[in-house]
């Protein structure tokens, strides 16, 4: 079996650089899981109005409304296998600023070839995630449509009250880490967040995600 990202990427996952093939290739086949510990040079958002919009994304750790620099954080992917039989790989972030924690929580799974993102502590929000490698050998991830799901409720949910996010990871060879940027941008309203950051990583061996990791409810839906 190959990792999520191998299948979404196909012979295109060859071209990425060792590091980054090593990073992604977290599955449960691999019994292997990666924990990334190291600063954002930067934290940002928007115009104070986009306050009230991350603010109400940190109540379900999607988004966060703090900036900053230099802060410490803590990246864990770890694969698992969730109750619809699909395997899962964490994308939990955890930033350290002052005395507050934050929390970026996110699940991803494979659907008919394409990554999707679930977002949130209850999965209530389903994203579809493009994929690419550049020349570096990094990968850059753009998301896509987005879906909301809770209860018998679903349905397509609109961009202009949403994000879209554009993130590039690569390894620095000169400096010996993985690097990160993220922005995402509203179609009308433009930038709402954004970090950029460096890292090492480690890899443990795993064949469960914690349950400090995983969502308070899966949504079978994607």
């Amino acid at each position: 079996m190959t990792s999520l990202f191998q299948a979404a990427l196909g012979s295109d996952f060859e071209r990425l650089h060792p590091m980054m093939q090593r990073r992604f290739s977290v599955g449960l086949d691999a019994g292997r899981a990666c924990v990334g510990r190291g600063v954002m040079t930067s934290i940002r958002r928007g115009p104070w109005w986009t306050v009230p919009f991350l603010q109400f994304g940190r109540l379900r750790n999607i988004l966060i409304p703090d900036t900053g620099s230099n802060v410490p954080f803590v990246i864990e992917n770890y694969p698992y296998l969730d109750p619809f039989g699909r395997e899962t790989v964490t994308f939990v972030r955890e930033y350290t600023l002052g005395d507050k924690h934050r929390r970026f929580d996110a699940t991803m799974v494979l659907d008919e070839g394409r990554i999707v993102d679930y977002l949130g502590t209850h999965q209530h929000l389903a994203v579809d995630l493009d994929l690419r490698v550049d020349e570096r050998g990094g990968i850059v991830l753009t998301s896509g449509a987005q879906r909301f799901y809770e209860g018998p409720i679903a349905f397509r949910f609109p961009m202009l009250f949403s994000g879209r996010a554009h993130l590039r990871e690569y390894y620095d060879d000169a400096d010996e880490c993985f690097r990160i940027d993220l922005e995402v941008h509203n179609d009308r309203f433009g930038f709402l967040f954004g970090y950029r950051g460096t890292f090492q990583a480690e890899w443990v061996d795993a064949a469960d995600a914690p349950a400090r990791l995983k969502p308070h409810r899966h949504e079978a839906r994607t």
